[in-house]
């Protein structure tokens, strides 16, 4: 027997090794640690959210005999095994996506799913990218009540690039943008009662795919959301014609690797301009001179080499303009250097100086995207710098000093306990408590406690790498994650909020490097409207803020990047506040107005005149309506303009003189 039984052992690991080589034959696990073969089976025919699917596969089956929530975590001592998971229920000739992690701390892989007992789970990997064995550790989440809780659900999205969520007709509702391929684009627009309703749209074939990154934002001020799509050689304008219901394509000539996309108004002209993010060379940017968008590289990241990943543009200076931080990665072939980040100031004059170093943001973190939001509330503008890679750090808390200068708060901040990986980390109040969240590390989300701490949601969420762009996709005030073919819909709580949508008359039209700003019994909230946050996805540009259980919003304030401010006194919480540019002017910024200009007779009925001192001679207006449609433009002659062919009502009058200067004023026609 002696001799018989190592040779039966031998057969039954034989017998094992060879069961995880199908999904028909996947072998039996359960709770514990389990160890891999190299991976040499069939590969999954899918690899979910993850891209594609890799040449070999290894299979495993688990199921639950009680509702449990399993986390499956895989390690390896010693060795460099660079794992990939997906798990799946359904049968061997119809598999259905559970969940799919890559790079969850390291080249390992994580993923948490809700077990229902008697379900077969299927957790397999693939040799993307390595085909070495490793250890599979199963385990039972003890779950701890959430903070804030979401609920999976279906929506039917075509194509691999839907990772933009935004308005593109015009109601102020989030829709979900998909690109199905260069020639074919899905909106699905958000019903006003609930659900959606998918158009197709066919583009020219000359455009790319946003294989790297997608941004939004009105650029030819016509009322309907643009597009720009960031791919690994160079980027495409996608157009909305008047109408909303047509697009156009512009193919950019120039062909580099894209990382991030932002539109800005880079040179504060009312026009929005684009910023791309160039991995191998000193960054690019796309001025808008109302007509072409035309090419400029040089002067906002000029590092030879690259490495430039996650941009954003706030306002950490409080000067009333935008200003740039970058995300830098030594990927590229950046070389030495090629992982500092770089924080531009605006010097208001059209050009930009990197003050990283001076403000301590040089940070050497292997980041591609950083969160940016005032974190305590205080009226400046922090960051939480993220990792995608532990070689230089963890994660960094970084409070603004309101002097030009960060300190680092990442100290007990709860990030110096994690070393979870994302690409994509973003600043939102996902609990609707007044501070500000941020996703990101681990797919979870870390929930601000307002004193730069962050506590982390204990169930972290499915997402896929790329796809979370965040938006409130059923309009009940609480914002939800878009994930590929599934909302993670929050499910909110009792805390109350507000939503600020702007409409530029002078400034962009969507109000893109505006500073809205919040008041009431928690202090003071600010919020900066951004286009493309994160490192590859495109969130709604509709403001959102939580106000916890307050009561009531004593007043907003919003600064347009034209220096237009208004003014909105008494804000009912759990509404949509519309503000259009100039309609709530305050009432310094009226009086300073009428200390300079002068028009009468107001209300007019026939023609307008102006008197002005001698440093502000007007030579051009516009008139708008108060939804920010342009209703007049006109030459002044003899100080005045007519209005006669204009209807009964309110408008905003906007002058400029010769130099540029504007001044703007409320016009009633009789």
């Amino acid at each position: 027997m002696k001799k018989i039984f190592p040779f039966f052992v031998l057969l039954l690991n034989s017998a094992w090794v060879a069961a995880q080589l199908t999904c028909a034959t996947a072998a039996t696990i359960d709770i514990g640690t389990t160890t891999a073969p190299n991976v040499t089976g069939d590969a999954p025919a899918t690899a979910c959210s993850l891209g594609a699917p890799g040449t070999k596969g290894l299979w495993y089956k688990y199921t639950p005999t009680q509702n449990k929530t399993i986390k499956v975590v895989t390690s390896a001592a010693g060795q460099s095994v660079d794992t990939r998971l997906i798990v799946f229920t359904g049968n061997c000739g119809n598999l259905s996506c559970i969940a799919a992690n890559d790079d969850y701390t390291g080249a390992f892989s994580q993923v948490t799913f809700n077990a229902v007992a008697g379900t077969t789970y299927y957790i397999v990997f693939d040799n993307k990218f390595s085909s070495l064995g490793f250890n599979i550790t199963l385990s039972e989440v003890v779950a701890v009540p959430d903070r804030l809780s979401f609920v999976a659900q279906p929506v039917s999205v075509a194509g691999t690039y839907n990772n933009c969520v935004v308005d593109m007709n015009a109601d102020y509702l989030d829709d979900i943008v998909s690109v199905v391929d260069a020639t074919h684009v899905v909106i699905s627009y958000q019903l006003p009662g609930g659900g959606f309703n998918n158009v197709s749209y066919t583009v020219p074939s000359t455009i790319i795919t946003p294989s790297w990154s997608i941004a939004a934002g009105d650029y030819d001020n016509n009322g309907f959301n643009d597009l720009i799509y960031g791919s690994g050689s160079g980027v495409a304008f996608l157009k909305a014609n008047s109408t909303g219901t047509g697009f156009t394509s512009d193919r950019k000539s120039q062909s580099f690797l894209v990382q991030r996309t932002n539109f800005v108004d880079i040179n504060n002209d009312g026009r929005l301009d684009a910023f791309v993010c160039d991995d191998n060379a000193p960054n690019r940017y796309y001025i808008n001179d109302g007509t072409e968008m035309n090419h400029n590289q040089g002067g906002l990241g000029d590092f030879p080499s690259g490495g430039n990943y996650g941009s954003i543009w706030i306002d950490y200076d409080n000067d009333g303009d935008m200003d740039l931080y970058i995300a830098k990665c030594s990927g590229g072939g950046s070389g030495p250097g090629g992982n500092i980040d770089e924080l531009h100031r605006n010097n208001g004059n059209g050009t930009y100086t990197n003050v990283a170093a001076a403000a301590n943001m040089a940070n050497p973190t292997q980041t591609w995207s950083s969160a940016w939001g005032d974190f305590n509330n205080d009226g400046w503008m922090d960051a939480v710098v993220g990792i995608n890679s532990t070689s230089n750090g963890l994660s960094r808390v970084m409070k603004n000093n309101g002097d030009g200068t960060f300190t680092d708060k990442s100290a007990g901040s709860g990030y110096d306990t994690t070393n979870a990986l994302s690409r994509e980390y973003v600043a939102h109040d996902f609990d609707n408590d007044g501070f500000l969240d941020v996703l990101g590390a681990g797919s979870n989300i870390m929930f601000g406690n307002g004193d730069f701490t962050f506590t982390p949601n204990p169930t972290p969420y499915n997402l896929g790498y790329y796809d979370r762009p965040i938006g409130d996709l059923n309009n009940d005030g609480f914002l939800d994650i878009q994930n590929g073919n599934v909302i993670m819909m929050n499910v909110g709580n009792t805390n109350k909020w507000l939503k600020v949508t702007l409409k530029g008359t002078q400034s962009n039209k969507n109000g893109i490097g505006a500073r809205v700003e919040i008041y009431g019994s928690w202090g003071k909230q600010i919020r900066d409207v951004q286009s493309g946050t994160g490192f590859g996805n495109m969130s709604t540009l509709n403001v959102h803020f939580g106000i916890g259980q307050a009561t009531a919003i004593t007043k907003v304030i919003v600064r347009w990047p034209s220096g237009v401010v208004d003014v909105i006194n008494n804000v009912t919480p759990n509404t949509t506040l519309n503000v259009v540019e100039g309609s709530f002017l305050n009432t310094k910024e009226v009086q300073e107005a009428q200390e300079m200009l002068t028009i009468y007779p107001n209300p007019a009925h026939d023609m307008v005149y102006f008197k002005s001192q001698k440093d502000f001679i007007p030579v051009e207006a516009k008139i708008y309506d108060l939804t920010g449609r342009l209703v007049l433009q006109t030459k002044i002659e003899r100080d005045s303009i007519s209005v006669k062919e204009l209807n009964a009502g309110n408008y905003m009058l906007v002058l400029t003189d010769k130099n540029g200067k504007i001044q703007s004023q409320k016009l009633t026609v009789k």
